[in-house]
């Protein structure tokens, strides 16, 4: 096994690594670092779960298998870099991809029938949403701007729309009946096993056995009843439409991968009722699901004159939408994942409360967030802001965070126990000696699901927060709520290890709502905060406010402590920005900004020379520090437009920095030696290297695929500089 494991993904990152791995590669090389791949792409993961359909030439082993077993070992050295969280659409355009360059993997069975279909669903289910990170991650999460990014945003301040007072800029989420206000959960006395069944009329179902809890689990059950969501989701439509504002639904259908696409869905047919009424017999004929969205909806209804001439009736009477891209008609409902609301939400506050209508112009919007159980955040920065302006990010303090995700804590939706209800009734979690731990009784169509939080994460979770905050020495709050079943559980964790640590007097506990307004007016006055939540928050506040204080959640340093003592080094939040892969194709320029990467490239190198005594791995990390503060302190990140500098321009700058600090330091003399003639080769070939990146900008590129791009023709478009590869190699 290599030293550090540098993971292959999808879509931007994974082109910028096909530039900035080879000199990772050769930098490390030179301290006795070997540095590897492990491939968690969605393609990689649809081959490795399908090897009988492939021949021994496209054979791909299952490498998140494997990172599954290495990140619960003191070894585990992992760069994590973001992968696609995928829906269903995603899934079905990758196993085309792949079917259409020769791989025989199945198709995705919609509605499997035998026993085999049922096989091939399951399997194929297993990728959906948030497959990859509770596996890798086996240790909670610390999330920060590091100092150097942190300072680089005060001394160059990022646009902020205006925030008006009067704006019509609202949140909205229903008033009960939802997951938040049906919530129950329990903390287990001793070890055991359960199931959850849905018990009818007609007798019973199991709808999952042999689930297993430790001890001192804590275990949640709720549902949504679409019953209520239909009527606040109708109610939302006619209210957006009297206030003149934007209608946009806000969800998170690539983590919550079962109950968010059902939810949106929901809107998709509620927004056009009018033509589920007159025509549900012909869209089912059709094959429509509302879960895949109104842009499969138009695609399939394509040549019924009637069914369109009904839908555009049906949008011309609704209010307008706000837009994905207003200059291609895609809408907020076309599909599931292209509004991901821990982007789309900070978005739209940083732009002061402004979304894109289907007219190119800026307009204020309902924000449709129908669960209440995190909606009051955003309702709450949303007031902040009206009542004290926009956000200075030359002045603005920081909020770090503390996150409870070891172990699949918290994953709401992406585990296997989110159900649709197909018919009314009481479901039951039962545990093995018979107790009926959690009931509730169900409509048809309601949204049932359970998650839980083991005891030695969530014990982690707090010891974590009390390093950071003695690191830190600022105001620090647990962002629980007494009176939400789930956090009361988590209270009762947190406030002994607190007062047994002698440290409760550093700590505030404050429901969400509460510790967004305490956050906003610490970091207004130019303090920081540490925020210490649980899984699904943490997801939500690192965008939140490193987009309004950073203008990106990419650039985050984000360390998780693997419980067993290795680490994994994610390359901040951000996504895969398929934007950029689009920017790429068309115009040959990626703005994809690798910075994230190269923190998490410094952490991984310090970390090593910690853990196996490698002090040359060390002085290769402080470099790393050096190299990334000349980036920011040149102004060497990419550009936006074409012909401008872009990801492998600074990747360029990078190499240089790094080895430029590497050949001036004292510490280690064999590296100062072995890289002065590299710092040398590379800034005197500066303006043929530079020429060389520039003049491939402006025309179209093939990458032989998007979701499995050929190797040979990426590594042609990411290293177009034949100087800049004869020195890196």
């Amino acid at each position: 096994m290599s030293d550090i494991i540098y993971t292959k993904v999808d879509e931007a990152p994974e082109l910028a690594s096909a530039s900035f791995l080879p000199i990772i590669q050769k930098f490390a090389a030179a301290a006795g670092v070997s540095v590897g791949t492990k491939d968690i792409s969605l393609a990689g993961r649809v081959l490795a779960t399908f090897p009988e359909n492939l021949t021994k030439e496209q054979f791909q082993a299952d490498d998140l298998a494997e990172l599954g077993r290495l990140v619960k070992t003191p070894e585990a050295n992992v760069i994590k870099l973001p992968n696609i969280s995928a829906s269903v659409p995603q899934l079905k355009a990758a196993i085309a991809e792949l079917q259409a360059n020769g791989f025989n993997v199945p198709d995705y069975p919609d509605a499997p029938t035998t026993d085999a279909e049922k096989d091939v669903q399951a399997r194929y289910d297993g990728m959906k949403g948030s497959a990859v990170n509770p596996v890798l991650r086996e240790g909670n999460s610390d999330r920060r701007a590091a100092k150097a990014v942190k300072s680089f945003a005060q001394n160059n301040p990022h646009r902020m729309g205006d925030w008006a007072a009067d704006s019509k800029t609202k949140v909205s989420s229903m008033a009960g009946n939802d997951f938040f206000s049906n919530e129950v959960s329990a903390t287990l006395a001793k070890e055991t096993t359960a199931k959850i069944v849905l018990e009818t009329a007609s007798g019973e179902t199991v709808l999952k056995e042999g689930l297993t809890y430790p001890a001192g689990t804590v275990v949640d059950a709720t549902f949504m009843s679409a019953k209520a969501l239909n009527a606040f989701l109708a109610e939302q439509i006619e209210e957006t439409k009297a206030e003149g504002t934007l209608f946009s639904l806000h969800m998170k259908a690539t983590m919550m991968k079962v109950s968010d696409p059902i939810i949106f869905g929901h809107a998709v047919k509620a927004f056009l009722a009018p033509v589920f009424e007159k025509h549900g017999a012909a869209l089912a004929d059709l094959g429509v699901n509302p879960n895949a969205g109104l842009g499969d909806l138009l695609a399939r209804v394509e040549g019924n004159a009637a069914i369109k001439a009904d839908i555009d009736a049906c949008m011309a009477s609704r209010p307008p939408m706000y837009m994905v891209d207003s200059d291609k008609g895609i809408t907020n409902l076309h599909v599931s994942s292209d509004v991901i609301i821990d982007a789309s939400m900070p978005a739209l506050i940083r732009a002061g409360g402004k979304g894109w209508g289907p007219d190119g112009k800026e307009g204020d919007s309902n924000c449709v967030i129908p669960d209440n159980s995190y909606a009051p955040v955003y309702d709450e920065t949303i007031k902040f802001f009206k009542e004290n302006g926009k956000l200075n990010p030359a002045t603005a303090g920081t909020v770090q965070n503390i996150g409870l995700m070891a172990q699949k804590a918290e994953e709401y939706g992406s585990h296997p126990t989110t159900f649709e209800m197909p018919e009314a009734g009481t479901v039951k979690m039962i545990l093995d000696d018979g107790t009926v731990l959690h009931e509730h009784k169900v409509e048809a169509n309601d949204i049932w699901r359970s998650a839980s939080a083991r005891k030695a994460p969530i014990e982690d979770w707090v010891n974590l927060a009390i390093d950071r905050q003695k690191a830190e020495g600022c105001e620090a709050i647990f962002w629980l709520d007494a009176n939400r079943a789930h956090d009361a559980e988590l209270i009762k964790y947190v406030t002994p290890i607190l007062e047994a640590k002698g440290v409760a007097d550093k700590f505030t506990i404050m429901a969400p709502r509460e510790a967004t307004r305490a956050s906003f007016e610490t970091i207004t006055a130019g303090n920081n905060s540490i925020a210490i939540t649980g899984n699904v928050l943490r997801d939500y506040l690192t965008d939140l406010f490193p987009i309004l204080e950073l203008a990106t959640s990419a650039k985050m340093l984000s360390i998780v402590k693997l419980m067993n003592g290795g680490g994994l080094f994610e390359t901040g939040a951000g996504g895969s920005a398929p934007k950029h892969v689009q920017q790429l194709v068309e115009e040959n320029h990626l703005r994809w900004d690798s910075l994230g990467e190269f923190c998490a490239l410094g952490e991984s190198l310090q970390f090593l020379a910690n853990a196996k005594g490698n002090e040359q791995a060390r002085v290769l990390g402080q470099a790393v520090d050096t190299a990334t503060q000349g980036i920011l302190d040149h102004s060497r990140s990419p550009s936006r437009k074409v012909g401008e500098p872009d990801n492998r321009d600074s990747h360029y700058w990078f190499a240089r920095y790094w080895a430029e600090a590497l050949a001036a330091q004292s510490d280690d003399a064999a590296l100062a030696a072995h890289f002065a003639p590299v710092a040398e080769a590379l800034a005197g070939n500066e303006a043929a290297i530079l020429a060389e990146l520039a003049v491939v900008q402006g025309p179209a590129v093939e990458l032989g695929g998007y979701y499995k791009t050929d190797a040979a023709k990426t590594d042609a478009v990411m290293r177009p500089s034949k100087t800049f590869n004869s020195i890196i190699g």
